[in-house]
């Protein structure tokens, strides 16, 4: 995914946000599509855009935000009163799960885009479930646009295909109502299917030089396989997302 990405899985959205403060219709409307010159247009209008990052640890949480802030700098913290927190004591704490979800962190080549990480209930921890809940509820109904929750991505990784949604993300989908907030559920890691694919075309007599050379047609149906699949589990629950990305390292 190029840098840029934000605005493409902006314009996959089947629906979108009102671009007010006033309150919006709840009906959603499944075949929109949002313009990209809409999209822009009503990204940039915001002066700070707020997103809800989720998902297990090591699900390449921490290398989305770079690509998407272009950058491999480490986040700057700060606390719920602006703060800036000693990143030395939280080093990594996106891969090891950091559990202060009030945090914002913030990478310096993209300022305007402000992260929070859910670390914490995917453990299985209760008392974290409804932390998180209850931070995007209050979040959602901020009346100050900057402070509002704008996106939800849920990162789900490709690599560990034998469980891509377990307990976690079942628990998610069907007990999270986010409202208006959009939740897009990102297939990370994708690329690893690369060796699934080499391995298969093996199997089936070629070398490995022809395997190679045809891999990438065969990963990408793997890849939109396990995309049937996660979506197949996930839209059958009470709040399913509203929609879904592959990210590839093209």
């Amino acid at each position: 995914m190029a840098p840029s990405s934000v605005h493409s899985w902006w314009r996959s959205l089947r629906r979108s946000q009102c671009p007010s403060d006033n309150a919006v219709d709840p009906t959603p409307a499944l075949n929109y599509r949002l313009d990209s010159t809409e999209a822009k247009r009503q990204i940039d209008r915001i002066p700070r855009f707020r997103i809800l990052v989720m998902g297990r640890a090591n699900a390449g949480k921490t290398t989305v935000l770079q690509r998407v802030c272009n950058t491999t700098d480490q986040p700057e913290i700060f606390d719920g009163n602006g703060e800036k927190v000693d990143t030395r004591a939280v080093q990594g704490s996106l891969g090891r799960g950091y559990h202060n979800i009030e945090d914002e962190l913030v990478f310096k080549s993209k300022p305007r885009y402000v992260f929070h990480d859910s670390c914490g209930f995917e453990a299985g921890s209760e008392a974290e479930f409804d932390k998180m809940k209850k931070f995007v509820t209050d979040q959602a109904k901020s009346t100050k646009l900057e402070n509002r929750l704008h996106a939800i991505w849920y990162c789900i990784p490709l690599n560990e295909s034998h469980r891509m949604v377990m307990a976690a993300e079942r628990k998610f989908f069907n007990e999270c109502d986010s409202g208006h907030v959009p939740v897009i559920v990102l297939l990370t890691k994708a690329d690893t299917l690369n060796l699934d694919a080499v391995q298969q075309l093996m199997g089936r007599g070629l070398t490995l030089d022809d395997a190679m050379r045809e891999a990438p047609e065969v990963e990408t149906q793997l890849q939109n396989a396990c995309l049937e699949k996660v979506k197949g589990w996930l839209d059958e629950l009470k709040f399913p997302p509203q929609s879904y990305l592959i990210l590839t390292g093209k």
